[in-house]
């Protein structure tokens, strides 16, 4: 390595939407000729290295053989589907509570590990995209960057709703009444985490915080045009916004359909999580079926229950989104961060049916904002979802504020703002 190379090692959780959004980054950090490292769940560690890059396993659980450390999450999210018809604020006592203590085992299970990894590492920089504080990271004595991939209300603040919540600006009361509640059934959670927090040396956190922001440099993925009016505005120095955060990906040749082949194309994806409710998939499937659309569905690894797929339609287990966006006339999804930041990107108007976790969120910011439309997972007819789609297929407000903000994030260049940013900062350069 030479004197002028520097070593970015990167730890995202274990989803795909923090994952491929650090894949972004590493991307533009190695096209300036310095080293990225993956430090990863070892279910994720392929992800990774089929990029090109390096990965090295952190075990953020029990050990357990790879097929089913692949399958954690997906388990995990596939035993809470009854819970995705329930209200964010009626979420907190079944799928929020499971997620925190599973994410706080996680940080617990990490610290046995991660402090030999940074050492064999030796990093520059420090890049962690997660929602709790892995305590070794901290200790290194190196710079951290923390990356928000998910909603901006990651980062609270009085004036915004609450992180989870998928509740209006406007709902005071609501905001109150969630934070409340959160803090009410997380609490015990919380008193473990911080018992683990000090005995590794570490100040306790004020309640229903697990994570604080870097001293040294943040980077959320929000876009301005969507972003909330805090009541403490963020520093601009050490609060950077990188508009995005797109990652490249192999171009994508759009199948022939041999129904509807002029028909507007939309594609319908729910993550690879969202992907084992093929209940909803296959509604929405049949629906495409009536329709006069066409669409392209990511079924992740539920292909097999799929027997008779209509002609206007396509399923696949994995797209490459950001080669396919571009091309597709809408998008149906979840309310990922990667989806809900790649429609905004390419100029594509969504439909958000969100389930769990910042979707809520970014649901209802896609509609407070003019983006698209917010809709129940569960509770639509037909009809219903027609005039959703020709409503966003056919409003110039929408298109014409949907263009501008992708001229706006395009004209950032989110990856290469982020690797110049964290190339200053190994050179003792930022803030």
């Amino acid at each position: 390595m030479t004197e002028s190379q520097k070593t970015f090692a990167f730890f995202p959780e274990a989803a795909f939407g923090p994952a491929l959004n650090s894949v972004g980054i590493a991307q533009a950090v190695t096209a300036r000729g310095h080293r990225a490292v993956f430090l990863s769940d070892p279910g994720f560690v392929e992800v990774y290295q089929g990029y090109g890059f390096e990965a090295l396993p952190v075990n953020l659980s029990e050990p357990m053989p790879p097929e089913q450390m692949a399958r954690f999450w997906a388990d995990f999210i596939n035993g809470h589907i009854p819970n995705f018809r329930k209200a964010p604020i009626d979420q907190l006592d079944n799928y929020v509570k499971d997620c925190w203590a599973a994410i706080v085992d996680s940080a617990k299970w990490a610290e046995k590990e991660l402090p030999a990894r940074l050492a064999e590492i030796d990093p520059d920089v420090i890049c962690v995209d997660n929602v709790v504080l892995f305590p070794a990271i901290k200790r290194s004595g190196k710079p951290w960057v923390r990356i928000i991939s998910c909603s901006e209300n990651e980062i609270e603040d009085e004036a915004i709703p609450p992180h989870l919540s998928g509740l209006p600006v406007a709902d005071k009361a609501g905001h109150a009444a969630f934070r409340a509640r959160f803090n009410e059934v997380i609490r015990p959670i919380h008193d473990d985490f911080n018992a683990f927090l000090e005995s590794c040396g570490e100040a306790p956190y004020p309640p229903g915080q697990f994570f604080e922001t870097s001293p040294h440099l943040n980077l959320l993925l929000y876009p301005e045009p969507v972003t909330y009016q805090r009541q403490v505005p963020l520093d601009s120095e050490r609060f950077q916004y990188l508009e995005g955060c797109v990652r490249k990906e192999e171009p994508y040749a759009l199948p022939r359909f041999t129904a509807n082949p002029d028909g507007p194309l939309l594609y319908v994806s729910f993550g690879s999580l969202g992907a084992g409710d093929t209940e909803l998939i296959a509604r929405l499937i049949d629906f495409v079926d009536q329709s006069r659309y066409r669409a392209l569905v990511n079924v992740g690894d539920y292909k097999d229950s799929y027997k008779a797929v209509p002609p206007n339609v396509v399923i696949e287990s994995w797209f490459p989104q950001p080669s396919v966006i571009p091309q597709v006339d809408l998008v149906i999804h979840h309310g990922g961060n990667n989806t809900f930041t790649e429609c905004l990107y390419f100029g594509k108007p969504a439909i958000v049916m969100p389930f769990v976790w910042d979707g809520h969120d970014n649901a209802m910011r896609v509609e407070e904002t003019g983006h698209g439309l917010r809709s129940d997972r569960y509770d639509w007819s037909d009809a219903d979802l027609t005039a959703k789609i020709e409503t966003c297929l056919a409003d110039p407000a929408m298109r014409a504020r949907l263009a501008a903000t992708s001229a706006h994030m395009q004209a950032q260049r989110g990856t290469e703002k982020a690797a110049s940013l964290l190339e200053r900062l190994a050179r003792g350069k930022w803030p």
